[in-house]
């Protein structure tokens, strides 16, 4: 995943050897340009004091520079433990991943370094099994088959708000907001979505819609396919792109996305 796919913090909820493991998904941690990031950085270092581990997942393609050495230096002042995940393994040398854990762990006490590919799945069942053995004992706090906090209606704008940046993060910036407008049961068991994708100028919506609508109905198929497969039911997904400018500016817009409005 690109980074700030994430502006919120999410919940995402596994199961694993009896246990119920509630991974706290924060913002993507990075220096702040704007007052969107700003919002989005202090809410990511919130939910890291929140955790009972932290896990810091870095890119093992792009390696540590830039915003994950910074985040490095940050981290020795985080007082639970801390475990490294090293992902896309599968895309880089072994010697490079070796010299690349061991000049991580040199800079963090880590507790525990992972490896693994997220698409192959790859090192992920060591991970949950670590996880499920390590983290105090307590009550599950959601039902067996929740899989998330957010309300549906907002988990499926994050779905497509993520496929529109994997899709566009070189030729977009992050300066959209996704909106689900209308969530229509049908009576043959489907459902109808409606969702505004905005944008703050003319020329940021002709990107989103692509050449003969191409784009659009490119990231409209990817997140059609990944909310049914949540819902486990047919979906009829409509996206539509307005231009609301400087919409980054409006407090109301950070409150629907979870988030403090800077001053």
């Amino acid at each position: 995943h690109k980074v700030q796919t994430t502006r919120a913090i999410v919940r995402g909820i596994a199961i694993h050897n009896n246990a119920q493991i509630v991974f706290v998904d924060t913002p993507g941690i990075f220096k702040p340009k704007r007052r969107l990031d700003t919002a989005m950085v202090t809410t990511a270092w919130g939910g890291a004091k929140d955790a009972d581990i932290v896990l810091l997942l870095i890119d093992a393609e792009r390696g540590i520079r830039g915003d994950a050495d910074a985040i490095l230096e940050r981290l020795k002042d985080v007082r639970q433990p801390m475990v490294l995940i090293l992902n896309k393994v599968d895309r880089v040398k072994p010697e490079a991943l070796l010299a690349l854990s061991a000049a991580a762990n040199e800079k963090v006490p880590f507790k525990r370094t992972f490896m693994v590919s997220a698409p192959t799945g790859s090192g992920c069942k060591d991970l949950l099994d670590y996880l499920s053995e390590t983290l105090p004992a307590g009550p599950w706090y959601y039902p067996e088959d929740q899989i998330s906090d957010l309300p549906m209606r907002q988990l499926a704008a994050e779905i497509t708000r993520e496929k529109l940046y994997l899709r566009l993060h070189q030729e977009l910036p992050y300066s959209s907001h996704i909106e689900t407008e209308k969530w229509e049961e049908k009576k043959d068991g489907s459902v109808r979505i409606d969702q505004t994708i905005y944008v703050e100028r003319d020329s940021q919506k002709k990107i989103v819609l692509g050449h003969k609508g191409e784009t659009i109905r490119a990231i409209g198929k990817a997140a059609r396919m990944e909310i049914s497969g949540i819902l486990e039911q047919k979906v009829h997904l409509f996206l539509f792109v307005k231009v609301r400018e400087n919409w980054g500016d409006d407090p109301e817009r950070y409150r629907e996305m979870g988030l403090e409005f800077p001053h």
